[in-house]
Formats: C-alpha cells, structure tokens, sequence
C-alpha cells in the first residue's frame, strides 16, 4: 500500500508543480496588464482623483516629527489625530500616495533621469506611508493583545504624515523642473 501511495504522489507532482508555476504566471501577467492600464490613464484623470487632504495639518504634524525640537513631546494625540483628520485623513493620504506615484511616473516622459529618482524616493516613502497606517489600523482594534500598537498610535500616525508631507513635496519640486505649465493645477490639487 506504501508503494502504491508514493507512486500516486510522484504522478500528482509534475501537475501540482506545474499548478504554481501557472498561477505564478497568471498573478505576474495580471499585475503587468494593471501596470500598463495605469500607464495608459491621462494626466487629468489621474489630478481627478486626488482626494482632499488638509495639508496645513499634515505639515505641522510633520514638521513635529521631522524637526525635533526641545519638549519634542508637546503636540498631543488628540492634536495630532485632529490635525490629520482622523483615520478618513490617513485613508485619504494612503490612496492619495498611490496616485502621487503614477503622476511622478507620468513625468518620465518630460526629464526621464529626475523623474525616474524622485519616483524611487516617492515609492520609498510610500511604502513607510502604507506601513505606518497599517500600524494605525492595529493600534484601532480593541484586542488587549494589540496595546502596543494603541500605545503608538500617535507615532504612527505623525509617521504617516511625514511620509505623505515629503512625497507631496517631492512631486511638486518634479513638476516645478518638468513641466511647469501643469505645476499650478497640481498645486491647487494636493
């Protein structure tokens, strides 16, 4: 029965390795295929979604964390959640983020060389960005296990926002030096 078990498995194996490498394939092809639809979206569409964020908020929030100062620990936690807009204002930075790092990419067709940097510097602060609302999101659910994550919530989320205040920096300094015919709308957007 041992012989006959192993020999059923060694029949399965080619079929289950060629089933990932498949679904491997398919998960690749469909992230290309999304890349090149975003690709294919016009500047104005991309200006259009940027959703309302209170970016004087976001900057003295910011500014907290990236200038330290003496009494580093002035600005509350209910300031910092206020000033920020909440857990809607996070969201919004967080959906925001992604659209930022497609009109930076958009710019590589205007300064191919700054462009392409400043669009690894902004995919870098979107990845702390996404990190720190995540830990925001953990610090919200009420399981005693997760204190640590409510302890530092406030961190996280002036984490958040510095993310967001450099890669909205970032983007405006690009389209200052690419194309400065379409740098006002984008101002007046983010």
């Amino acid at each position: 029965m041992l012989n006959g078990n192993i020999l059923v498995m060694t029949n399965v194996l080619p079929f289950l390795a060629l089933a990932v490498i498949l679904a491997i394939a398919g998960v690749a092809i469909s992230e290309l295929l999304r890349q090149f639809k975003r690709r294919q979206r016009e500047w104005h569409e991309l200006v259009a979604q940027l959703q309302p964020v209170d970016f004087a908020g976001v900057t003295s929030v910011a500014h907290d964390y990236l200038t330290p100062q003496r009494g580093q620990i002035e600005m509350e936690p209910a300031k910092i959640w206020t000033s920020l807009g909440g857990y809607e204002g996070l969201r919004r930075m967080r959906e925001n983020a992604d659209v930022m790092l497609e009109l930076a990419a958009h710019a590589q067709q205007w300064n191919f060389e700054e462009a392409a940097i400043v669009t690894e510097r902004m995919r870098l602060d979107a990845i702390t960005l996404r990190r720190a609302v995540r830990r925001v999101e953990f610090g919200m659910i009420p399981i005693g296990l997760l204190k640590h994550f409510r302890f530092t919530l406030p961190l996280h989320a002036q984490e958040a926002s510095s993310a967001y205040y450099l890669m909205r920096l970032r983007l405006l300094s690009l389209y200052q030096t690419s194309h400065e015919g379409r740098y006002p709308a984008l101002a007046a957007c983010l």
